[in-house]
C-alpha cells in the first residue's frame, strides 16, 4: 500500500507536469504563429517604405529636373536678339551694287553680349552709268522725241483681253510698243 499511496501522491504532480509541458508547447506554437504574422507585417511595411522611398526619390529627381528646366527656360528667355537692317549702295567707276544689310547682336537683359554681326544679301548689281544706253526708248531712232500722236496711245488700244495674253514688244518707227498687255482684274 505504500506504493499505492505514493502513486496517488505523485500522480497529480505528473499530470500537472504533462499539462504544463503541453500548454508550453501550445503557447510556443501560438507565439511562433504570432511572430510569423508580425514578421510578415514588418516585411510588408519595409516593402511599402522602400517602394515609397524609391517613389519619393524619383519624385524628388523629377521635381529637381523640372525646376532646372524651368530655371533654364527663364534664363534663356532673358536672352534676346536685336536686329536692324538697311540698304547699302556702293558705286564705283565701272559698276554699282545695291545690297540689303541685316545686323544682329545678342543681349542678356540689357547687356550686349556680342558686337553687331552683318549679313549682306545682294539685291541688285548694275552696270556703270557710262555703260548705260544714252538714248531713251521713248525717242525716235534719230534722237528726236516722238510726236504726240505716235508716242501716246489710248489705254483702250494698249489693253487686249485675250485668254492667254503675251507681251511681245515690236518696233514701230523706232519706239517700243507692246503688242499685248496683260490686263489685271476681271478677265
Amino acid at each position: 500500500m505504500h506504493m499505492e499511496a505514493f502513486l496517488w501522491l505523485f500522480l497529480p504532480v505528473f499530470v500537472a507536469g504533462g499539462s504544463a509541458l503541453l500548454s508550453f508547447y501550445i503557447m510556443q506554437a501560438k507565439m511562433e504563429v504570432a511572430l510569423a504574422k508580425e514578421r510578415e507585417s514588418l516585411a510588408e511595411a519595409r516593402a511599402t517604405i522602400s517602394s515609397q522611398r524609391v517613389t519619393l526619390e524619383e519624385r524628388i529627381k523629377a521635381t529637381e529636373e523640372a525646376t532646372k528646366r524651368i530655371a533654364m527656360d527663364e534664363f534663356m528667355q532673358e536672352f534676346r536678339v536685336e536686329e536692324r537692317s538697311y540698304v547699302r549702295e556702293s558705286r564705283s567707276l565701272n559698276a554699282s551694287k545695291k545690297s540689303m544689310v541685316m545686323q544682329e547682336r545678342l543681349f542678356f537683359r540689357n547687356i550686349p553680349l556680342s558686337n553687331w554681326i552683318e549679313h549682306e544679301m545682294i539685291v541688285e548689281e548694275g552696270k556703270d552709268l557710262d555703260q548705260l544706253p544714252k538714248e531713251s526708248v521713248f525717242t525716235a531712232s534719230n534722237g528726236a522725241p516722238l510726236p504726240a500722236s505716235e508716242g501716246r496711245l489710248p489705254i483702250s488700244k494698249l489693253i487686249e483681253f485675250d485668254p492667254a495674253p503675251v507681251v511681245k514688244p515690236k518696233r514701230d518707227n523706232g519706239s517700243l510698243v507692246p503688242a499685248r498687255v496683260v490686263a489685271f482684274g476681271a478677265q
